[in-house]
């Protein structure tokens, strides 16, 4: 029994010793298992707002298309109005897919941000459908359109905790489509 006694620490020493090393092991793999995790939703987030942003520029540019008449100026291809609708309405599917995508992983401020540069998007899109006259300004309804997009991004990269700087475009965008009317409007009349 004495030599039970005189062993005795030695015994509680290797099994808090064990004990510390069951305990640090398994909060070790824990973190690293919530780090795994999170490194994969933040890659899948970033999949469905890239996804998401792809399928709005692809409505905007062929909507751009279909309204290159209405733009003096205007830089935009002009598309033969029975193929720009069959893209539009293809655009709009591939949208609608890869919106619920967004919602799935998205965080509160992108999607509200995405919702408002899609509806920005709509009303070009209407336009383009002839749903709706040309409005008074024109180019007001497409830097509404570059500011929500701007806003979307910012959204977006605040999202995935991306840094760097503003990577805004309107404002230039904005500078180009004032540049561009003014020289349409200022072409001699032949």
């Amino acid at each position: 029994m004495s030599d039970l006694l005189t062993q005795l620490p030695a015994l509680l020493g290797v099994l808090v010793g064990t004990l510390g090393t069951i305990l640090a092991t398994s909060l070790a793999d824990r973190a690293r298992w919530r780090r795994s995790q999170s490194v994969r939703w933040d890659e899948r987030r970033l999949d469905a707002y890239v996804d998401y942003a792809h399928a709005l520029k692809e409505s905007h540019a062929v909507a751009l298309r279909l309204t290159a008449d209405h733009r003096p100026g205007s830089r935009s291809h002009p598309i033969d109005r029975e193929e720009g609708l069959a893209r539009l309405a293809e655009a709009d599917a591939r949208r609608t897919i890869v919106w619920e995508n967004l919602l799935l992983l998205g965080d509160q401020p992108t999607v509200a941000a995405a919702a408002t540069w899609r509806d920005a998007i709509w009303q070009v899109e209407r336009l383009a459908r002839g749903i709706v006259e040309p409005p008074s300004d024109v180019m007001e309804m497409l830097t509404r359109v570059d500011e929500a997009r701007d806003g979307y991004y910012r959204a977006a990269r605040r999202s995935l905790g991306v840094r760097g700087g503003s990577v805004e475009q309107s404002a230039t965008l904005r500078r180009a489509l004032v540049d561009r009317s003014t020289a349409a409007s200022e072409v001699p009349a032949a």
